[in-house]
């Protein structure tokens, strides 16, 4: 192989470093700012008992799908997730639009994010706006990425252990205060509608798991180490979302920790529950405050690094400008598609609106399960002979139940955000037409 050649397949790998514990700490890094904010909004539309319905739905329909989604991340692993997983089963037109519905996820996911890590900041002070902020973080987090995924992978890890110690340390603090009475104060304030208009917070927290996938490509046994970090991520995803949920909303009840003492929406409700019990001062509020900014951190940039990873699988497929399907020579990093990714994200971020942007990547998020599970049953069809190192348990069943109710959800979401749920199918009609018009389904495919 000459000199060239070498330089050509280094620019279109990725390099495998990732083991079984990093493989666990991307997956609940990516989803653990959700503890931290995001999932109290719900509570305006949905009070405490229609945000628990919510989120108990929600889990069964993760549990289901994280069971299920790992067999074809085993059997096909590569970093473009269910670009390639639904091009496989249904040619290159559905591969697009699956891959198109997982940018959006994570693409309006980290500005939502970033945002909050600006409001966590401006605990501190508020001379710097928030979204001052949250340009900064993208410009450090993305430079973080382009240096190397072992390094951005070993940081992840670390940043996560010290969020799952701050949810740790919040529940210590507030449990022994837990109130029934605050737990159930207006436990329904917008009727049974509330449930379904609580669903995209409930989904926060475990959006974004499935970028597990989007690693597989750099571990080093993907067969292996993909499903067990996803099983091992959701136990703990499910235990930390219960546990927020009771020790957060049982201090002084749901309007406490969903708006602020100005009476906005806020992006800080773990604070808000401790300042009533400690008045904003001492060790443990700090101690939350200092390890919730590492939650957020953790999740922006774990969602950056996976981002990176789908505009790269594009990029490589030739559905975007080569560049972008080019990794640094010697970092193997996809540097083009990571910065592409932060100065899409800029425009998301000029909105401001933390909800607004969660509910759009919650239904590009619902999209992407729709489109993998049903890409699992065609591919048990057309392709019973595929090595799958992981099988899908109780098959057809589980997969079967994560299609139903992410349909479900969907459905519902559109129902009470027909203009964020619109914008989204807009954007995936478009993309899709697009895609036909210029020919790029004629394109050599990947496999």
């Amino acid at each position: 192989m000459s000199e060239l050649e070498q330089v050509e397949k280094q620019t279109h790998t990725l390099k495998r470093t990732l083991g079984p514990v990093m493989i666990w700490g991307l997956g609940v890094g990516y989803v653990v700012s959700g503890e931290y904010f995001g999932w109290n909004l719900g509570l305006a539309h949905g009070g405490p008992l229609g945000m628990l319905a919510a989120t108990l739905l929600v889990t069964i329909m993760y549990v289901a799908f994280v069971m299920s989604y790992a067999e074809v991340a085993c059997a096909l692993p590569r970093a473009g997730g269910v670009f390639i997983y639904a091009n496989r089963a249904y040619g290159p037109t559905a591969g697009f639009a699956a891959g198109v519905s997982q940018l959006i996820e994570f693409l309006f996911a980290p500005p939502a994010i970033a945002l909050a890590i600006g409001a966590y900041l401006q605990t501190y002070t508020a001379a710097v706006p928030a979204w001052g902020f949250a340009v900064l973080a993208y410009f450090i987090f993305t430079g973080l990425n382009i240096w190397g995924v072992r390094q951005s992978a070993l940081f992840e890890l670390v940043v996560t252990v010290l969020a799952v110690g701050g949810l740790l340390l919040f529940a210590s603090a507030t449990l022994p205060h837990f109130s029934w009475t605050y737990f159930v104060q207006d436990p329904l304030p917008n009727g049974w509608s509330g449930i379904i208009a609580a669903l995209p917070f409930a989904i926060w927290f475990y959006l974004a798991i499935e970028g597990i996938a989007n690693v597989a490509e750099e571990t080093r046994d993907p067969q292996r180490d993909i499903s067990r970090g996803f099983i091992y991520a959701m136990a703990t995803l499910v235990f930390l979302a219960l546990l927020v949920f009771f020790s957060a909303v049982g201090v002084r009840g749901w309007e406490a920790i969903v708006f602020d003492a100005a009476g906005n929406e806020s992006d800080t409700p773990l604070p808000l529950a401790l300042g009533y019990l400690t008045g904003g001062k001492g060790l443990i509020y700090h101690g939350v405050v200092v390890l919730g900014l590492f939650g957020l951190i953790a999740s922006f940039h774990g969602i950056l690094l996976i981002a990176g990873r789908a505009t790269f699988e594009f990029g490589r497929t030739g559905y975007l400008p080569a560049i972008f399907g080019r990794t640094l020579p010697h970092r193997q990093s996809p540097a083009a598609a990571l910065i592409l990714n932060m100065f899409v994200a800029f425009v998301a971020l000029a909105t401001g609106q933390t909800g607004e942007l969660i509910t759009m990547a919650a239904f590009g998020a619902l999209a992407l399960y729709m489109f993998s599970m049903a890409s699992l049953f065609r591919l048990r069809k057309t392709e019973p002979d595929l090595p799958r190192p992981y099988v899908t348990p109780l098959y057809p069943y589980l997969p079967a139940v994560a299609l139903l109710l992410s349909t479900v959800c969907f459905s519902a979401m559109l129902f009470v955000n027909p203009g964020i749920g619109f914008t989204f199918i807009a954007i995936m009609i478009g993309s899709v037409l697009a895609f036909r018009l210029f020919g790029f389904h004629e394109k050599t495919q990947p496999q």
